[in-house]
Order: structure tokens, then C-alpha cells, then sequence
């Protein structure tokens, strides 16, 4: 195993229903894509080349380098093959270490063990060669090896992302149940949006659509706002690299929009949290935040997109509420929207269907567990002379 190589495997996992997304971004970053299935894909690269990936995506979970892999029947097999590799060569013997996976072998009835087993193989072996072993626990911040043992196989991983790449580091204030960053990221890059035309976020809740909107417009690399990954904590890191490749992604930034990013919600309690993230992941100078009921909100001359993510009812009662929001969505869409494309986000089809407006696409997508679409309507029709309905 050389890190240092370009052809060492590298494994990357997100959400379900985003492979294709994902896939699209690590082509665009200048990778091959080997191998996908509906949560990961296989692509090749240097340790450095996690680094990157790492820095740069948006719609990504983790970023796994492999180590080897093996046939596994049983866990004193799994000890004797993981004892066999140089850890001394990753691993601190003064450091921490977390072991974490996905395990399914018949002779393993608790996750905990395998990862235990796991864990004891490193520590020996760094023990018997350094004199000492790292600490271990469930801490997520420092050195991780993710396992993957299914039937007779198993693979090991640096885990260089740490804790997940799919929080992109600016929500310091979530607004009730907010969209995951790298799902909202993932459905502005699913959608028509062109990213040279007014963006429009009514409902903006804690304001993660319209973060992720600004972000892409002016392609800051998400991994600008951590400062903390699981490939910091391992003898491979190159610092000085990072600091590079960090001040490349920076140079590459557009310093600002020549069109609108907006954001409204008739909540302040929303409106102060969007803002408060805007200004953590450094881009509330482009979104203008606006105090004002959706049907009332400020909409640009120009054509562009309108995302909403309007909530989905858990009780009967508030889907009975539910159902007139919905249906006043399809009104302001027709009545003074004409001209954009309008998106609608939601995890209950039902109400979708209140909506009154045939969807052009019906995109799939899971909202945590929850079964969800992302609906885009096209909104023909003349200007919007009178761009704001009159109090």
C-alpha cells in the first residue's frame, strides 16, 4: 500500500437516492467513477486526492481509503489480517482512535464486538512496535477506521472525512427540521437552476436552500467551512498541501453575484437563524432576507427559480391546515410567479396533489426516512410589472 500512489481505491458514500448527483460531482472534480450502487461509489486516487474530494463536495457522506481487503469467516480472522497491516505507519501511538462500519457476518450477533476485535488488532500491533498504544472510543473527531464486513469479506478504511462531509460546518442555528445540507445542495443541482439567475427561497426556515444556492453560485468549496477531518489526524497529512489546495479552492471564488439570492419567511425566530448561518458560511452579503408572508414576498424582474420546502404534517390535524397552504402555493405560482421555473420540496405526496399543477419532473429523494420528491413545475406566462402585491 502506497498512499502516495494514484491508483489506491477510494470509496465514497452519500444518501440515498443522490448517487447520481455525487457521481456528477466527482466526475466534474476530474475523477473516474469505477463503481456505484445506490449509496457509494468506487473511484481511485493518492491520499492527497481524499483530501480534495473531501474539500470539495457537496452531496457527499464519507470519504473511505482503502487499506485491503479480505476473506473473513470469522472474527480471529479478521484480528489476524487487520495485525497484519503497518499501523505504526498511520496511527499515533500518543493518538485516538474510533472504529465504526457496517457489519453482516453470521458469526457476529453485535456490531460492537467486530468493531472491538477491530480495534484491538491496531492497538497491538502500534503496542508491540511502539512500546505504547492510542486511546480508543467513540469520539469522532480524530483518527477513524470505518469497517465493512458482509459474509465471508471484509474491507478496511481510513476514514478521512471524520464526522460527515454532509454537514457542510455553517448551522449553528437549525430552524425546526431542517434539510440536511448535502440534500438541499443536492436538489438545487438536480434542478434547472443555471446559477446566473435570481434564486428565490420563500419559507427559507433556517435558510440552508438559500445558503447552498449562494454557495454554488459562487463555488465555494464547503470543506472552506471545517476545520477538522479525519485525515488531519493521521502521519499521511501534509499540512502545508492543505494549506494550498484550501487557498486554490479560495482564489477560484467569484467575489459576488450581478443577480438576486433571496430569502423570506414570516417567522423572525427563521429570518434571524438564516441569517446567523448565511453569516457563518460567509455569503449572507449575497442573500437578501426578507421579514414577509410567501404570497407577499419580493420577486426580481428577471426569470429564475423559486424553491420552496413547505412542511409535511404529522398529524391529521396539521395536514387538514396543510392542505389550504398547498393549495395557495399552486395559486401564487400561477398568479405571480409566471416566467420561473417553481420547485417544491415535500415528504407528503398527498399534499402535493393540492397543489393544482402538473409537475414536469417528479425527482425522488428521502428526507431522513422519509419518502419525498422534489416537484418542478414550469410557470409559463408574461412579466412581473408588479412584483410585489400591494399591504
Amino acid at each position: 500500500m502506497n498512499p502516495n500512489a494514484d491508483n489506491n481505491k477510494i470509496v465514497i458514500t452519500c444518501g440515498p437516492r443522490i448517487i447520481d448527483i455525487l457521481t456528477e460531482e466527482v466526475k466534474n472534480l476530474g475523477y473516474i467513477v469505477r463503481n456505484t450502487d445506490h449509496l457509494s461509489l468506487e473511484t481511485e486516487g493518492s491520499f492527497e486526492d481524499t483530501m480534495k474530494l473531501n474539500l470539495h463536495l457537496r452531496t457527499a457522506n464519507k470519504v473511505l481509503f482503502h487499506l485491503k481487503s479480505f476473506r473473513c469467516p470469522h472474527p480471529d480472522i479478521l484480528y489476524k489480517e487487520l495485525y497484519k497491516l503497518d499501523w505504526d505507519k498511520w496511527i499515533k501511538s500518543d493518538g485516538y482512535i474510533s472504529i465504526n462500519g457496517y457489519v453482516k457476518n453470521d458469526t457476529i450477533k453485535d456490531t460492537r464486538f467486530a468493531n472491538l476485535k477491530a480495534k484491538d488488532a491496531i492497538v497491538d500491533k502500534i503496542h508491540n512496535i511502539k512500546g505504547r498504544r492510542p486511546d480508543s472510543g467513540p469520539d469522532q473527531t480524530q483518527t477513524m477506521i470505518y469497517l465493512h464486513w458482509k459474509g465471508d469479506w471484509a474491507s478496511v478504511y481510513i476514514d478521512t472525512s471524520g464526522e460527515t462531509i454532509s454537514k457542510h460546518g455553517y448551522r449553528k442555528m437549525p430552524f425546526k427540521a431542517p434539510m440536511a445540507e448535502s440534500l438541499a445542495a443536492a436538489c438545487i443541482m438536480k434542478s434547472k437552476w443555471d446559477r446566473k439567475s435570481p434564486f428565490i427561497n420563500p419559507m427559507c426556515g433556517s435558510g440552508t436552500l438559500a445558503i447552498e444556492a449562494a454557495l454554488l453560485a459562487i463555488d465555494k468549496a464547503p470543506g472552506l467551512m471545517r476545520d477538522n477531518f479525519g485525515f488531519m489526524h493521521v502521519f499521511q497529512f501534509d499540512p502545508i498541501h492543505w494549506k494550498k489546495m484550501r487557498e486554490d479552492a479560495l482564489s477560484k471564488m467569484k467575489p459576488k453575484l450581478d443577480f438576486k439570492i433571496m430569502a423570506s419567511d414570516v417567522s423572525n425566530l427563521a429570518l434571524n437563524a438564516a441569517k446567523e448561518n448565511a453569516q457563518v458560511a460567509g455569503v449572507s452579503h449575497l442573500i437578501d432576507f426578507e421579514q414577509v408572508d410567501y404570497k407577499d414576498c419580493t420577486l426580481p424582474e428577471e426569470e429564475g427559480v423559486i424553491f420552496m420546502n413547505p412542511e409535511y404534517g404529522l398529524r391529521l390535524g396539521e395536514v387538514t391546515e396543510l392542505e389550504k397552504t398547498y393549495s395557495e402555493i399552486g395559486d401564487f405560482f400561477k398568479q405571480r410567479a409566471k416566467g420561473y421555473m417553481g420547485y417544491i420540496f415535500t415528504g407528503n405526496l398527498d399534499l402535493a396533489k393540492r397543489v393544482g399543477l402538473k409537475a414536469k419532473r417528479r425527482m425522488e429523494f428521502y428526507n431522513a426516512k422519509i419518502d419525498a420528491r422534489l416537484l418542478e413545475y414550469e410557470l409559463y406566462g408574461g412579466s412581473k410589472k408588479n412584483a410585489k402585491l400591494p399591504i
